[in-house]
Parts: structure tokens; C-alpha cells; sequence
């Protein structure tokens, strides 16, 4: 009995011997947090410090690499998220047809870009850059703008799309006049005339005139040997499209010694440039009933006071020294950002104080004999609607580069 017993237990160990020598070798069960608990043998398993794991799926994302041409991997933590656009506020998307204003618009390459400017002045820069989440973006034809935010936004988008696409504003434009005089006195017989408004910067005024009382003004101040007009008369800016009007000059000068010692007389002089003269940059818009206008207005005004010398001694390769000159410019600089709201019938007059003469004088010109200091001037700026026209207005770009043919070099 004890054989039979010896010889079934030997039977029993030589069968389960055999099964584990056949069978296929496993890894060892390793848990590293990626919820996976087992890995193939040989295979190397990521630091747990760079394991990213999705809060959204739940799902074990790989570990972060550099992106191609980058110097490093990223530290933030990453996830995929959900994979679809959050709607926790009500947000729909929505495409909106800009053709019928940016195919008729030639003074720019980008026309669509001034649809985008006046929603974020309208709506406000945040609303697109936190809670609700919000798109704004238009496509590289530039005919359609895509939108994705709360019905209440959508709604101030649709009305400004509206005064854009307007096929009554087509042929709607405003002229600019930029004016100054040496003496602010005109306010004294004009002040009766004038109806100011609110204006942010200090020592800016506006105010609101009729056109008949603009155009009694404008013919007094013609009068004036102070008077000076520095844009044409006849220069219109089209509904809906940021025109640039610039007059500027460089100046030049010495602004720093860099030391060459492989070169005779072993420095150079560098040169700087300032930019004298004065850029004015109008965005009108007319609104849906054509009564109203808004427009954004930005005026700068540099210029050159005077430019201070200062002698250095500069070492040379024979070990002596030897005078160099720099020069030091004083600058003066008045800005103007407004966005102002009229009834088209009446004219905006936007004065700026009296600040830099927007065109300077010529240097090598001299200096006149009463002239004390730099030379200041009362800048107004002058902006109405001229209406419907069946003519091509005149047009400047957004380089400020106005067109010769019409111009015949006279400004």
C-alpha cells in the first residue's frame, strides 16, 4: 500500500513540473500609480514624479516630453481634458458672414481685423480671457467670424456685425481736419458756439458744434496769421476702417560710444533716431439708424526740444585719450486715446491744449527772434459725417502713406 501511495506522489510531482517549465514567463505585479498593476519584463517604467494622470477620464496620460525643438519638458501639469468645449454658462457657437464688408474694403489687407477691434472696445478685453469661456476669431479669408460665448454676448456681437455688413453705410463717410494756432484766445469768440463733452486726458478738451457754427469757425480761424492746416481738406475716411494720418521727420544723433579696439581710432560712435511730427489715427463706425456715430480717436505728438551735448574721453590703441561727443535729446510727448459718441448731424472739435507743434520747423532753418523755447501750438482736430457719396473718398492706409495721385505731392 505504502508503494502504490510513493509511486502516485512521484506521478503528481513530475506532471506539475512539467506544466511549469512550459509555461510563459510574467513580470512581477508592480504597482505605479498609472493604474496598471502589471508590466512586461525588461521594460522601463517612468519616474512617478513625471506621471501625469487625467482628473477628467481618469485615464493615465504618458509621461511629458519635450516638444520638438523645445530645451525642456514642461513643468505645469497637463491634462487632455474633457475634449469638448465647456457650456456651463449657456455659451453657443455661432459663425457670422463678414463678407459684405471686408470684400469691399481694398485699404487694408486685413479688413476683418476692425470687426474684432470695435467688439473687444464694445465688450470689454476680459470678457474674452476669463469666465465664461469665450472665442472670438475670425478665418483666414476673413469672410467669416466665429464666435463662441453666452446668448447676452452674441447679441452685442450681432449688432456690431450689423453696422459693418450695413449696405446703407457703404458709401457713408467722415472728414478729418488736423488744425493748429499759436494762441488758444479763439475760445473767446467761439465759446457760445460750443457744447463740450466728457474727455479722459488731462488737459484735452471736446466739445460739439452744428455744422453751419464749425464751418463759421473754421473760416475765423483762417483769418489768423497763426493758422496752420496739416491734413487736406479733402481727406475722407470710410465708414468702419482705421485710417492713419502721419507727418513725421527723423532726427538723428549721437547716442553712445562703443569702444573698437581693432579698428582705428579704436571706438565708433553709434546714432539714434527720433521719430519728430505727429500720427493721428481715426475709427469711425456709423450706427444702424445712421443718426449716431462712434468713433475712437488716437492722436501722439512728438518732438525734439533740444538735444544736450556731453564730451567723454574715450580711450585709443596708443594708450592716450581722445574727446568724443554724445548727445542727449529733450523730448516733449502728448498722447490722446478717446472714444467719443455724436449725432451725425453736428461736428466733433477735439482740442489737445497747447502742446508740440505737430509739424516742426526746420532745424537749419534758424530760430525767429521772438521765438522763447520750444515752439507750442493749440492742436485741434476736427471730425464730422459728410454723408453718403457716390465718389471713391480719399484714403489713407495704415502706414500713413497717402496716395500721390490724389495728393499731387502737395502734403
Amino acid at each position: 500500500m505504502l508503494s502504490k501511495l510513493s509511486w502516485i506522489a512521484l506521478f503528481s510531482l513530475a506532471i506539475a513540473t512539467s506544466v511549469f517549465a512550459q509555461a510563459p514567463a510574467t513580470a512581477p505585479r508592480v504597482d505605479d500609480g498609472s493604474g496598471d498593476s502589471w508590466r512586461t519584463a525588461g521594460t522601463n517604467r517612468a519616474p512617478t514624479s513625471t506621471a501625469r494622470k487625467s482628473e477628467n477620464r481618469g485615464e493615465a496620460l504618458e509621461p511629458l516630453r519635450p516638444v520638438e525643438g523645445s530645451p525642456r519638458a514642461s513643468i505645469a501639469r497637463v491634462t487632455k481634458g474633457s475634449g469638448t468645449l465647456p457650456n456651463d454658462h449657456g455659451q453657443v457657437w455661432r459663425e457670422y458672414d463678414i463678407s459684405p464688408y471686408t470684400l469691399r474694403v481694398t485699404s487694408t489687407q486685413r479688413p476683418e481685423q476692425a470687426v474684432i477691434d470695435w467688439i473687444l472696445r464694445e465688450t470689454g478685453y476680459e470678457a474674452w480671457h476669463s469666465e465664461p469661456l469665450g472665442i472670438l476669431s475670425a478665418t483666414v479669408d476673413g469672410r467669416t467670424l466665429r464666435v463662441y460665448h453666452t446668448p447676452e454676448m452674441h447679441a452685442v456681437v450681432a449688432e456690431l456685425v450689423d453696422r459693418f455688413v450695413n449696405t446703407e453705410a457703404e458709401t457713408q463717410a467722415f472728414g478729418v481736419r488736423v488744425i493748429t494756432v499759436n494762441n488758444p484766445n479763439w475760445r473767446a469768440k467761439a465759446q457760445p458756439i460750443l457744447h463740450p463733452v466728457p474727455v479722459q486726458t488731462p488737459g484735452a478738451q471736446a466739445w460739439l458744434l452744428a455744422k453751419e457754427d464749425a464751418g463759421l469757425l473754421l473760416a475765423e480761424l483762417r483769418k489768423r496769421t497763426d493758422f496752420r492746416e496739416h491734413s487736406s481738406p479733402h481727406l475722407l475716411v470710410n465708414n468702419g476702417q482705421a485710417t492713419v494720418v502721419a507727418a513725421t521727420r527723423p532726427r538723428p544723433y549721437m547716442r553712445d560710444i562703443v569702444l573698437r579696439p581693432e579698428a582705428w581710432p579704436g571706438f565708433e560712435s553709434q546714432t539714434g533716431q527720433i521719430d519728430e511730427g505727429y500720427s493721428l489715427e481715426l475709427s469711425p463706425l456709423l450706427s444702424l439708424d445712421g443718426k449716431m456715430i462712434d468713433a475712437v480717436l488716437k492722436c501722439n505728438v512728438d518732438q525734439v526740444e533740444k538735444v544736450i551735448p556731453v564730451t567723454v574721453d574715450v580711450p585709443v590703441n596708443n594708450g592716450s585719450k581722445q574727446r568724443a561727443r554724445l548727445e542727449v535729446p529733450q523730448t516733449t510727448q502728448s498722447r490722446l486715446h478717446e472714444r467719443f459718441r455724436w449725432p451725425t448731424d453736428q461736428v466733433l472739435l477735439v482740442g489737445m491744449g497747447m502742446v508740440a507743434t505737430p509739424v516742426p520747423a526746420d532745424p537749419n532753418a534758424g530760430v525767429f527772434p521772438l521765438q522763447v523755447g520750444p515752439p507750442r501750438a493749440d492742436l485741434l482736430i476736427f471730425v464730422e459725417s459728410r454723408g453718403a457719396t457716390t465718389v471713391q473718398g480719399t484714403t489713407v492706409t495704415r502706414t500713413g502713406q497717402r496716395d500721390p495721385g490724389t495728393y499731387r505731392n502737395r502734403y
